[in-house]
């Protein structure tokens, strides 16, 4: 009965909604290509990979809940947070018939940035990452606690391109005994491009070295995203490809997808 209703509901839920739904005339999808923008929002990211595992027959679904949150803190700065919190879903990893869901662990990040950029455009942010020992099972995690430094640096011109990255390493510093030391060097280089019609195009990886195991993983990922409004709530959505340029023994190959919904929560 119920699978019966379900297309009923959906399609009446696309025909209530769906005149509702315009284009976003403001500046609010180039303040969202700025990741330490003094601008909350809530993006999710979900992303699909495959041939995982000891023989390359393993898929994970990942959604990933980013909320990003600015607090002025002094008449010339802020404090940026942005907090990751992924819930992972395994299908066949690391061989058949294995499978774990449930949420990873949790990682805080907190820039202390400048309320306006430098003499040359320049927007930037530095501060601590935590790593959160959250996993609700020991294969979706580390198992550690750790923590490291984080740093931001971008630009924005004053047409439509946004280009920058952000580092971040953690060392882990208590945890599972049993479980390897964490020592991870995140590295997130980016370009955006904003449209007329706010649609963002961006160009990025979201390469990983672990010290530790000596491995690279190198997810190359093209999105585009655009910015609505339904009511009176912006958002943006899109999704894109990504492509593993590198990754350890048994982890992801070739081609991935990513799809995105951001909530915007501006001041006015």
């Amino acid at each position: 009965m119920k699978e019966k209703i379900l297309p009923y509901i959906i399609a009446l839920g696309v025909a209530i909604l769906l005149p509702q739904v315009v284009l976003a005339d403001d500046h609010y999808a180039k303040q969202l290509a700025n990741p330490i923008a003094e601008l909350i929002s809530v993006p999710f990211e979900a992303d699909y990979d495959d041939n995982i595992g000891t023989n390359d027959k393993g898929s994970a679904w990942t959604i990933v809940a980013k909320p990003v949150i600015p607090f002025s803190i002094s008449e010339n700065w802020n404090l940026i947070t942005r907090t990751i919190v992924p819930f992972i879903t395994q299908d066949d990893i690391p061989f058949n018939g294995a499978g774990k869901s449930g949420i990873g662990d949790i990682i805080p990040t907190f820039w202390f940035s400048p309320k306006k950029p430098t003499s040359h455009g320049i927007v930037w942010g530095v501060g601590p990452a935590l790593l959160l020992n959250t996993a609700s099972n020991d294969v979706l995690g580390a198992n550690k606690w750790g923590a490291g430094p984080a740093v931001i640096v971008l630009r924005q011109d004053e047409g439509p391109w946004t280009y920058g990255g952000l580092v971040r390493h953690i060392w882990s510093f208590a945890g599972n005994n049993s479980s390897s030391g964490v020592s991870a060097t995140n590295m997130e280089p980016f370009i955006a491009y904003v449209t007329e019609l706010k649609t963002t195009y961006t160009i990025k990886t979201e390469s990983i070295y672990d010290w530790e195991a000596e491995e690279w993983a190198v997810p190359v990922i093209f999105k585009a995203e655009q910015m609505l409004k339904i009511g009176s709530q912006r958002l943006q959505v899109g999704g894109g490809l990504r492509y593993w340029a590198a990754s350890p023994s048994d982890g992801p190959e070739g081609f991935g997808a990513r799809i995105t919904l951001t909530f915007l929560f501006p001041k006015d």
